[in-house]
Order: structure tokens, then sequence, then C-alpha cells
């Protein structure tokens, strides 16, 4: 058996497929003191459920929010930067751009390391090779100077050491030395490119949260073991498994966890329904994340932020909101309604929880307008509450001068708006036509939703699988161990040849390879291109190593993104039109679990919805509006379309 499991916001998700394609899962409240709490009782729920012993786990993975949490609550370690001379201050400055645009008095978030605990070190590189050399009797006195501090973590990031990293290399070796009880994260091991804020502050978020996240994961181990389970491989950002030790040891890998399983499930079901281009969110009890499957493939970036703070490592292009079913809603300064970012989390949950939650919420709202049953049965045993859902929303109602049903329907209306419009960044404003994709809700909170935003979308197709409100844990059990390593290479001109390009490509991916087994392993390789003089790059996946191959299909790219590309013209500007290889990624997975899942016993297999309809899943409610109809396959699939007028066969308004 295979097992995922995944720690949201609000609850824990665990998915067991067994080998004959039965998938038994369980969800119970997330336990916020101490996650693994929560992860151990649904593994339980879920084995007593299938009948299985925890022998019977061959495979177990897992996401989790503890970095995420510890960043957002800003719960990291004492930590220490070591940088070049001159630069210690460059995780303050950053790129001194404002933290937004109209909001004047908004600023960034504070650096993990305080201005005591950032120390210089005397040495200075080129992409060249060193220009002031690190004596290593100088590197021992600067580490009996950290060693005074008494910091938990060490982050070391100096200048080009992407293209030159033994000065860094020689710090971290005196470093374990000195101080063999204090993690130490190096920019050239962790993230190995260019751009020295995104790859130094990378790296001190690495520092800050490893000792926690590491901390919780040997609690994690050390209990599976006991318990006769096998030890947990955790999701990365990227979309692909670590072990443990790697997790443990380099947090930052995980900051996107919880989501790159909820896009694993999307691309497995998506496969089995034979659609290629997929919309999908992931709504949950605190956010709502977004993505875009096109041609069976999701996009990745490494250029991102999360909770402010850039990640300079490789991530699935997920576009997360805070619309979650228990965003809290509240009224503004200005008299306006507005819902989320704030979450009313698994503790107290929605005031119909009934565990003392008061604000109104998503799921109060839904609740009240009958898209949930009032005698339906949640996670945990959990009954709702209708009357104290009346309360909450009845409390904000009287504050914004409405009706409850009024406010109800509101609060559905703007968590829709907020979702639609996160939606509409992954498509509208990249040039992507979502009309030409399939949306698939997932999370439990998703399905309520879908036919909404498919229609504000105009999207005519929606997928709603039976496993929506468990799909992040059972992409876990569907994904695969994978590396990534990635390199700055700055090619252009008489250097952009496809000698070079093949040399570099084939040593990265034996790098990534080191660690794996050499049969039916995936490989992908990510190029990062750009006009000369542009800031950012565009990632261009592709097998081809030849230049014109890469320079058309950048064209290309850059054309949908950005609406022109820049042909080179007689007699004009070169410089202008020439293309830049910036950078080179390479990533290789080990063999894919081959799960074959098949329906369960009462899944309504061909049968017909008619909207208006609530059609209940095993762990999510579906909401079927007025004018949508569908019917249900063999695996419990619920395919939905707006309902045609007769004559003209274009969908009801």
């Amino acid at each position: 058996m295979i097992l995922g499991v995944d720690v949201g916001g609000t609850f824990t998700d665990a998915v067991l497929v067994s080998r004959d394609g039965a998938v038994h899962s369980a969800k119970i409240p997330t336990t916020p003191a101490d996650q693994a709490q929560g992860v151990l009782a649904a593994v339980s729920e879920a084995l007593t459920r299938a009948g299985a012993e925890p022998g019977d786990v061959r495979r177990f993975a897992h996401g989790m929010t503890v970095a995420t949490n510890a960043l957002l609550q800003g719960r990291a370690a004492r930590t220490a930067l070591i940088a070049t001379a001159g630069f210690t201050d460059v995780i303050e400055l950053g790129r001194q751009a404002r933290a937004h645009l109209y909001r004047l008095c908004e600023a960034a978030p504070e650096p993990l390391v305080d201005e005591e605990l950032r120390f210089a070190a005397p040495e200075r590189c080129g992409p060249d090779g060193p220009l002031m050399a690190l004596d290593p009797a100088r590197a021992g006195e600067l580490v009996d100077e950290i060693a005074r501090a008494r910091p938990e973590a060490v982050a070391v990031a100096l200048l080009h050491s992407y293209a030159y990293p033994q000065h860094e290399r020689l710090l971290e070796r005196a470093l374990r030395e000195r101080l063999p009880g204090t993690h130490v994260s190096v920019s050239s091991e962790l993230v190995g490119t260019f751009r020295e804020y995104e790859r130094t502050a990378t790296t001190v978020l690495d520092a800050a949260l490893s000792p926690l996240v590491g901390s919780y994961l040997r609690r994690l181990a050390s209990e599976s073991s006991a318990r006769g389970l096998a030890e947990p491989e955790i999701m990365q950002s990227s979309g692909g498994l670590t072990s443990t030790a790697r997790a443990a040891s380099h947090a930052a890998l995980t900051v996107l966890s919880g989501p790159a399983g909820g896009v694993g499930g999307a691309l497995l079901l998506a496969g089995i329904a034979g659609v290629e281009n997929v919309l999908c969110f992931d709504m949950g009890g605190t956010s709502c994340d977004v993505c875009l499957i096109s041609a069976g493939q999701v996009a990745e970036t490494a250029q991102r932020t999360v909770a402010g703070r850039p990640l300079a490592l490789p991530a699935l292009d997920i576009h997360t909101v805070g619309a979650g079913g228990g965003s809290i809603a509240w009224r503004d300064p200005g008299g306006a309604l507005r819902v989320g970012p704030e979450s009313a989390g698994a503790l107290p949950g929605p005031a119909c929880y009934g565990h003392g939650g008061q604000r109104a919420t998503v799921t109060d709202a839904n609740l009240l307008l009958g898209r949930l049953p009032q005698d339906a049965q949640l996670a945990g045993g959990l009954r709702l509450d209708r009357r104290a859902a009346e309360r909450a929303v009845a409390a904000l109602a009287k504050e914004l001068g409405l009706e409850t049903d009024a406010c109800a329907a509101g609060i559905v209306r703007v968590a829709e708006a907020e979702m639609c419009r996160a939606l509409r960044v992954m498509t509208v404003e990249r040039g992507i036509d979502p009309r030409e994709y399939t949306l698939m809700p997932f999370g439990g909170a998703g399905p309520l939703h879908a036919c909404a935003l498919a229609q504000e979308l105009q999207i005519t197709r929606v997928l709603c699988p039976r496993t929506s409100g468990v799909l992040c844990a059972l992409g876990l059990a569907a994904a695969a161990p994978r590396r990534d390593v990635s390199r700055t290479v700055m090619l252009r001109g008489d250097a952009f040849v496809q000698d070079v390009i093949a040399d570099v490509r084939e040593e990265l991916l034996a790098q990534a390879g080191e660690d794996g087994g050499e049969d039916h392993r995936r490989e992908r390789t990510i190029y990062e291109l750009r006009y000369r003089g542009q800031s950012h790059e565009l990632p261009i996946e592709s097998d081809s190593t030849d230049p014109n191959d890469l320079r058309e299909a950048f064209a290309r790219a850059h054309e949908q993104r950005y609406g022109y590309q820049n042909p080179s013209r007689e007699g004009g500007d070169e410089s202008a039109t020439e293309v830049e290889l910036v950078t080179i990624r390479a990533s290789v997975w080990d063999p894919t679990p081959e799960l074959s899942l098949r329906g369960a016993p009462g899944d309504g297999a061909g049968k017909r919805i008619e909207g208006p309809a609530v059609h209940l899943l095993p762990e999510a409610t579906l909401y079927v509006p007025p004018g949508w109809s569908g019917q249900i396959d063999e695996l419990g699939t619920v395919r939905l379309e707006p309902s045609r007028r007769e004559g003209d066969g274009r969908p009801a308004a």
C-alpha cells in the first residue's frame, strides 16, 4: 500500500491506496500545537478503514505546513549570516522596491537576521574566481566570533559563490568543526544560481526554519518507526519527494509542500479522465491555491515570494490567495464587506463547528444558503450547528446594515471574486484563454464554488473528483522522489553554442541522478532565457540543446506572455534582440508509483445530476446551481456542463 498524508491549516488528510486500486481516506482536524499527532491519528483512521496494518505501507509520502506556518508566524531560529565584507546588509536592502505600490506605509517583512548577527567575511570573488582569497586563519577567527554570539543556525552566502563556491565550503567546514550542534546552510549547495539578494534571502530562510522543521520531522520519523510505519518521504515545493534527512536539513525546499501535492493529484486524475488542459483550484479551510495544467504539464518557477520573502528554488507555479472555507468575513473602515485573509483555522474553526468560533466565515455562509446540508457529518464526526452560524452571520449583517441571508450571499460572492481574481492571474493576465480549459475544483470547500467560478470565466466544463476533499493526499501517494540542480551560465553571442549547452546539461543531469536508480527515471531540463538587457527570464522546457530551437521557443513564449517578440532586423540594434541563456535547471525523478484507481461501491456511476442540487462526496460537498448538469463516471468523478438552450446550443445564462 502507498500512503499520502497532507497537513492543511484546518484539516489533516490521509489517503491509502491498495494494490487493487481501492482508495481509503480519512480527514481529521489539524492539531496546530503538534502536527505529528494529527498526522498519526489520520494514518491510524485510514488504516482502520482499509483493514490494514502499518507494515502493509511500503511508501509514506508527507506534505506539511510546518515551514510555511513558521514563516508566517515569525517562529524562526536565532540565525547568523556570513556575507562578503561590504554586503552584510543585502538582506535588508533587498531590491529597494515598495512592499505595496499604493500603500505607502506598508513595510516589507523584517529580515530574519538581526543586524548584530551579520558577519563580514574578508574575501571577494568574481564570477571567474577569487579577487581576494579567504585566509583559513581569518576564517577561523570569524567562526570563533560567531560562536560567541551563540546562534542556533548560520547562513553562508558569499558574493559570486554560485560560480566559485570554495570560500563557502571553507567556512562550512570551519563552522561544523567549531559548532557541531548548530545548523549550517550554504548558498552554493542550496541555490546555486546568481542574484545575490534572492540567493542570500533563500539561504537565510533555510537556516532560520530548518531547526524547527528538522525537529518536527525527526520526531515524526521516530514515532512512525515505533508504530511500524515506513519512514516518511517529504514533498518538496517542486512536486517531488525527498528524504526526511534532506528535508530536515533544508526546510526551504518544503515551504510550498502542501499545495504541490494537490497539483500531483490533479495531474493524476486529469490523465485518467483524458483531459490535457486543466485549470485547478484547491480551496481548503485557510487559503485557495490555483495552478494551470497545459498539455499535461505544470509550469515551474524559481522566482517567487512567500510571505513577502523571495524563494529562489524550483517550485510549481502556484498562485495563492487567502480565501478558504474558514476565511473570516469582516467590515472594513470604509463600511465594505471583506473576506479573509485571516482564517478561523482548525481551532476554533468556523462558528458552525461548535468549537467556540464567534466570527462569520465562508463555511457559515454556505450553510445558511443551503449549500451545505445541516445534517451532514464532517471529518472527525463533526456536526454543523446552523444556529451558531446564523448568530455569527447576523452579527456581521447588523454591522453592515444587511439582512442575514443577504450578508451570507455577500460573503460567498466576495470570496468567489477573490478566487476568480486568482484564476485570472494564472490565465488572462498571461495571455491564456480560460475557456479552453476544464476547471477542476478540490479541497474541502472547492466544489462548493466551482460552477460559479466557471460561469464567471465562461468555462463550460467542470471535472470534480470523488476524492476532491483529499486530493492533495492522493497526489502525495502518486508522487516520486525528485532531485533538482541548477547553474547560472550566462551564455550569449559566440558562447551560446550547442556543445557548451549539451555539456552543462549532461553534467547537471548526472549530478541530479547521483542518488537515484537508473531504471525508468524521468528527466527534465528547463532553460531560463531573456533578451539582453532584461532583468528577468522566461523558463523554457526542452530536450533540445540546439540554440536555434531554444531561441525560437523563447520568442514564442515571450510573445504569449508579453504580446510581442524582438525579431532580428538587418541594420538594426542586434543587442536589443540578442537572446541570453542565463540558467540551466535539471531535474531527475525516480520511478513513479503505478496507481490504478477504481471506484467505490455506491459512487453512483452513470447517475445524472441536474442543478440545483447538492452532491455529497466522501470529504467534500459539490454544489450544482441551476443551469448546470452532469454525470458521474465509473471513478465517482462528476463531469458538469452548463445546460443548453434548445435550438441554439449555447450555454444557458
